[in-house]
């Protein structure tokens, strides 16, 4: 078969195929999947899914394949529909037409040139040079490419192309894949060991000299042949579309119960907002009788307040009259001070008169202790003294004049 027949073929048989798109026997049958590799390479943990031998070379059991696919699809369709991503990929000749076309198709993420070690592990790294790429194009789209030579254009085009080339597929991944789909796991070991290290579940197409156990949903078949990788990668987009199809439905009807809520919670809003607003109304004239008999008690209080304040004047004479009355006893007891104050030197002139009153000014010690008692009962006692004091010198010259007049007679 020469090279120029080869393209002519391919296109019809994909047509049938994405026409047809059948999962039975027949078809995995007309599509060599069931072909395996010669009996001296096989790996033994595949001799569950081994058919056969025929001209030393083994036939894989296609009721198997179709279960395991089966299941694959089920398991991916599942991941995507609850939001998830699926990663293809399938570095080898035979895989990189059929992977990039279904995935375009489907609108998912590939990997069909070579797998960079820390695709997947060392994302961060990866995303920036995804985000170069984007930046790069980005600006030979709008042509605001800075350059000072032509070389250095040509050079940023050339690392366009380069980037391109490894991230192409995955330049609108920003996050790491939630399920990866292998063509060949023993050529993919990296991609494997990768996603066996984070947890991502693999579905890969294994052939006979694979080892199974590596991965978590293995779909044995030939690994080798461009129709069976085509067919079993149609599948696989078909079952990731389908995924995608039913998140979006899924999102849509989050979206409309959201709206729903929104208008139910909008509307209960609005009648409550009306309640409130008939309860406002009714509660308008109570509150104004409220307030009217609450102001009736503080109309009153500010009266009272005001008349005490107009009768405070009138009360002022009393306290003046108090005050003098007061005053009376203050004066007295001063007047008292000063009366005995006064008597003291004239009885002390009477005194010196005449010696016989001295016996009579002795006593006056002795009514000393009782002045302490009160001033007004001091005041008293001196002047009785005093009076007593000034009746013997008066009637001491009546007795002179009485000497006097019994001298003459004799």
């Amino acid at each position: 078969m020469t090279t120029s027949e080869t393209p002519q073929i391919a296109p019809v048989e994909t047509e049938q195929e994405e026409t047809l798109a059948p999962l039975d026997l027949r078809s995995l049958f007309v599509a060599g999947v069931h072909f395996g590799h010669p009996s001296k390479r096989w790996n033994p943990k595949m001799a569950e899914y081994i058919f056969g031998k025929r001209s030393r070379a083994h036939i894989i059991d296609l009721s198997k394949t179709v279960t395991a696919l089966k299941t694959a699809k089920e398991f991916i369709e599942k991941i995507v529909g609850q939001g998830g991503e699926c990663l293809m990929v399938g570095t080898k000749a035979q895989a990189q037409g059929a992977i990039k076309d279904h995935a375009d198709q489907v609108g998912a993420m590939y990997i069909n040139q070579r797998w960079l070690g820390g695709m997947m592990t060392n994302f961060q790294t990866i995303q920036a040079r995804i985000e170069r790429l984007v930046f790069l194009e980005d600006a030979f789209a709008k042509d605001t490419v800075v350059a000072q030579t032509k070389r250095e254009s040509l050079m940023l085009a050339a690392e366009v192309e380069r980037l391109n080339k490894f991230f192409g597929g995955i330049k609108e991944m920003e996050k790491l894949p939630q399920v990866l789909f292998v063509v060949d796991i023993d050529k993919e070991k990296i991609a494997v060991a990768e996603a066996r290290r984070l947890g991502i579940p693999i579905v890969a197409i294994v052939d006979t000299n694979c080892d199974p156990t590596e991965v978590d949903f293995a779909i044995p078949g030939n690994d080798d042949s461009v129709r069976s990788i085509s067919l079993i990668t149609r599948h696989i987009a078909e079952s990731i579309s389908a995924g995608k199809a039913a998140a979006k439905l899924a999102r849509e009807e989050r979206m409309a119960a959201e709206a729903e809520l929104e208008a139910q919670e909008a509307a209960a809003r609005a009648a409550a907002q009306a309640k409130a607003a008939e309860r406002a109304a009714k509660a308008e004239p109570k509150a104004k009788k409220t307030e009217a008999e609450a102001a009736k008690p503080a109309k009153a209080e500010a009266e009272a307040d005001e008349k005490p304040a107009e009768s405070k004047p009138k009360a002022e004479p009393k306290a003046k009259k108090t005050e003098a009355e007061a005053a009376k006893p203050a004066k007295a007891e001063a007047e008292a001070d000063e009366k005995p104050a006064k008597a003291k030197p004239a009885a002390k002139a009477k005194a010196s008169v005449k010696p016989a009153a001295k016996t009579k000014t002795k006593a006056k010690p002795k009514a000393e202790p009782k002045a302490k008692k009160t001033e007004a009962e001091a005041a008293k006692p001196a002047k009785a003294e005093a009076e007593a004091d000034e009746k013997p010198a008066k009637a001491k010259p009546a007795a002179r004049a009485e000497a006097a007049d019994d001298s003459d007679s004799k």
